[in-house]
């Protein structure tokens, strides 16, 4: 049955709302039927836990499998949960080795263990090879439905041999050419295979300079090499440049889309597979940590302005400013902080050439600095009628610029050292910087030149 695309999410959902408040669940059931697992998913995804159950019933158990792999991990969860065991393997039964493998953290281990009884031997094999590697690397994201040929043969046995298999794995535009070894030597697109002269072989035509993946290469540094060299299929191999399975552009778009959601997310502290309509007291408890350390570095912030309410309280127009101050420095720390993640993300910033982005980032922050320190002092003049006051917030503004400049490269390559994600815990930092250099260099020249 053909699968309506042209409507939009948000006229599936209110109807899908409708129709449940309703109780029309056959309708929902049509509905269902003529939408992608992904479209479904998200519709799941869209809804409260109390209604999920509903609609899964509708959902045809031919597709069950394909939406449990697109729907977030903490939806998946809360619908494997209400799945008998039988229902399950039967949705597992509908997908391939690699999909299965994405699965498998979800399920208890009685589900697992029925779902292998009911894999034939090779399939059992693939899975085993999927799952001996961590899901964030090239060997956990591949697919081990390859095609491989030899190189002695001709493009019209390969022909003929296709034609036999009758059906080609999904994303196919090349063959893989190995030796009696299963070592890669090369690859055939399909492009060449159609258009040579059946009666050349295929060492002729293959081509040999191929991207390859080692199994245990990082899925973005995979994702990275897919985006540059506008790939749709690469191979995985082992040590000993065995072939092992194949990576293929609609898993890559999936990691860039999830990096993407984990570094928008985690700068807040969240998680990617949060799910929206999660109880509460669940949603408090993930939300609370972070929470907890930007009220520490919030302290700290507030412990270096204690240290001036003298002077705060003889001079009031300092508390007007203060703010002024530190804002204008989190944003500026702000620009070049995502300027750098985003390079050391794409490889372009690296300590080969970091110091030349920081004189770089240093001078912006200089030029900055000066035009609105001259601005910010007129304003404060011409506000508070105060020079020396309007000096003083300049000389403040133009140091915090500076830092913030210094900062938002240091930090996220220090961070990075140290192993952890940049896009995560520079932000809290560099705030946090900002902030006490900001209100120390405000307060602390006020005290000095004012009272």
């Amino acid at each position: 049955m053909a699968r309506s695309r042209t409507r939009k999410q948000p006229d599936n959902l209110k109807l899908l709302l409708s129709a449940l408040e309703e109780q029309r669940l056959d309708s929902v059931r049509v509905m269902l039927a003529g939408l992608h697992p992904a479209d479904i998913a998200t519709l799941l995804e869209s809804i409260p836990p109390a209604l999920r159950r509903a609609v899964w019933d509708q959902v045809d158990p031919k597709v069950e499998g394909e939406v449990l792999i697109e729907v977030s991990e903490a939806v998946r969860e809360d619908i494997i949960r209400e799945m008998d065991q039988r229902e399950l393997v039967a949705a597992a039964r509908t997908l391939d080795v690699d999909e299965i493998a994405d699965l498998i953290p979800d399920l208890s281990d009685e589900a697992i263990a029925e779902i292998l009884f009911v894999m034939d031997k090779q399939d059992r094999q693939r899975l085993d090879a999927v799952l001996s590697y961590g899901e964030d690397t090239a060997g956990g994201l591949m697919n081990v439905d390859t095609v491989t040929v030899r190189e002695n043969l001709t493009l019209e046995v390969v022909l003929r041999y296709l034609r036999q298999r009758g059906e080609l794995p999904e994303h196919t535009n090349r063959l893989f050419v190995v030796d009696r070894s299963d070592r890669l030597l090369g690859a055939l697109s399909v492009s060449r295979l159609l258009t040579s002269n059946p009666a050349r072989r295929v060492s002729e035509v293959m081509q040999c300079d191929l991207i390859v993946f080692p199994a245990q290469t990082p899925d973005t540094e995979v994702a990275d090499a897919f985006e540059r060299y506008n790939l749709v299929t690469a191979p995985v191999v082992d040590e000993q440049n065995r072939l092992l399975g194949r990576i293929t552009v609609d898993d890559v778009v999936d990691v860039i889309r999830e990096e993407a959601d984990r570094t928008v997310l985690a700068r807040a502290g969240l998680s990617e597979d949060e799910d929206v309509f999660a109880p509460a007291l669940r949603t408090s408890r993930r939300r609370s940590v972070w929470l907890g350390v930007n009220l520490f570095t919030a302290i700290i912030a507030a412990s270096v302005v204690g240290l001036f309410e003298d002077t705060i309280e003889k001079v009031v127009a300092l508390a007007v400013m203060m703010p002024v101050v530190a804002g204008m420095g989190g944003n500026a720390g702000t620009q070049t902080l995502t300027t750098v993640v985003r390079a050391l993300a794409l490889g372009i910033v690296t300590e080969a050439n970091a110091r030349r982005v920081l004189v770089k980032e240093l001078a912006v922050g200089a030029m900055n600095g000066l035009v609105f320190a001259l601005a910010v002092a007129v304003v404060t003049v011409l506000w508070h009628k105060s020079l020396s006051l309007g000096i003083v917030i300049a000389v403040a503004m133009l140091i915090n610029l500076a830092i913030a400049a210094l900062a938002g490269v240091v930090i996220p390559i220090v961070v990075r050292r140290l192993g952890v994600d940049p896009a995560i815990a520079s932000g809290v930092i560099l705030t946090t910087v900002t902030d006490v250099v900001g209100f120390f260099a405000f307060l602390g020249l006020a005290t000095i030149f004012l009272l």
